[in-house]
């Protein structure tokens, strides 16, 4: 009998659990359809432009998306760390500028002060001093952003014209060329050769690129620093009072931005055999652009080192795809821009529905948690009371 009542209870609360389920799965296949925004695009880009032209997916095409989608990849890795943090790095594009102007400029030969004797430096040293440059910008960044407080925009904008100016007083209104060569006699040859090599095929930036996802995403899902960003970022008042090394937080990740940036610098003035003044130029855009696409936000505290990589490869395909059926350089600026306005959006339009179904939620458990106090009958006196 005792069994028979127990079965017989525990049907009615079960009955509804495939109710729930389905709702629950109709919730993660909505979700996933949001977060993952910047795949869907990805692959419609590559089907609309391989229908457009048959040139869009041949392995040469292929690898020229790969190593510009590298560039742009390497600095948003930087840049998805600031924006963790709800801050902003202006300066990474005149960094790449200035690390190609030091390093071509240390190609030509350090003039030793009271001498005419001109030093030149083996090639790792140049790529070892070229990177220190650029993570020396970005510990400046870092420094007046968590010790004085400044906001990153203002700080960032003013390094950027400082970084762009003194890359062209290094350059001195000349390109560097034929000095990144170097002489064999010095022994300071190779650099073009390495920096600019295909190991397999596949250039030498994508490597780097996905060498450094691959250290970026351990770093922020397997150690204390990554806890550390995503709470600095998500509550910096609350992460600070859970003893989080905020101004330290902040720090560091402009350094490693500026880190990144620099490895472009010198990626790229072995790409183009030349270091130029305008190098770098719009690429902290491009970076922005390529975080935001791959789902994070803003505000801080979310976003990716997945949906990064996929947001950068979303404009490298989208811009080398409008190159490919002539659509106007112009145009392409419109498209970018009409793309990045778009994900922002959509970004937005899923906060707005999380927080609506966060509201619905925190509703239905309170008046689950509230019961309803059925009334209770009137109980008849007894004799002894009524006497």
């Amino acid at each position: 009998m005792s069994q028979q009542t127990t079965t017989a209870s525990a049907s009615p609360a079960g009955a509804p659990a495939p109710a729930a389920e389905g709702k629950a799965s109709r919730i993660n296949v909505n979700a996933l359809l949001v977060e993952g925004r910047a795949l869907i695009a990805l692959i419609i880009i590559i089907v609309l432009f391989s229908v457009l032209s048959s040139n869009y997916l041949t392995a040469g095409n292929l690898t020229s998306i790969t190593k510009q989608v590298a560039f742009n990849a390497i600095i948003a890795l930087g840049m998805l760390l600031v924006i963790l943090n709800a801050g902003i790095d202006l300066s990474v594009g005149s960094t790449v500028g200035l690390s190609g102007a030091i390093a071509g400029n240390l190609f030509r030969g350090l003039h030793l002060p009271l001498s005419e004797a001109i030093m030149l430096p083996k090639v790792w040293v140049i790529v070892v001093l070229a990177v220190a440059v650029g993570m020396l910008i970005g510990l400046i960044n870092g420094l007046l952003i968590s010790r004085l407080n400044l906001a990153p925009f203002i700080v960032t904008l003013g390094m950027l014209y400082v970084a762009r100016g003194l890359t062209q007083v290094f350059l001195n209104g000349q390109n560097i060329t034929d000095e990144l060569r170097g002489q064999p006699g010095l022994d300071n040859t190779g650099f073009l050769e390495t920096f600019a090599s295909k190991p397999l095929g596949i250039p030498l930036a994508a490597w780097v690129m996905v060498v450094l996802a691959v250290a970026f995403s351990i770093l922020m899902t397997r150690t204390p620093f990554g806890r550390w960003l995503y709470a600095t970022g998500s509550n910096p008042r609350a992460a600070q009072l859970s003893g989080v090394p905020v101004k330290k937080v902040q720090t560091r990740i402009y350094v490693l931005s500026g880190m990144c940036a620099a490895i472009v610098g010198i990626l790229q003035i072995a790409n183009i055999s030349a270091s130029t003044a305008d190098l770098g130029q719009f690429y902290e855009l491009n970076a922005i652009a390529a975080v935001v696409i791959g789902g994070a936000a803003l505000s801080g505290g979310r976003g990716t080192v997945r949906g990064t990589i996929i947001g950068a490869f979303v404009i490298g395909f989208l811009a080398n795809g409008l190159v490919i059926i002539g659509v106007s350089p112009f145009w392409q600026q419109v498209v970018t821009g009409a793309v990045i306005i778009l994900a922002v959006a959509v970004d937005q339009i899923q906060q707005i529905a999380q927080r609506r179904r966060n509201a619905r939620r925190a509703v239905a458990s309170v008046q689950k948690r509230t019961p309803s106090t059925p009334s209770t009958p009137s109980t008849p006196a007894s004799p002894e009371a009524a006497a």
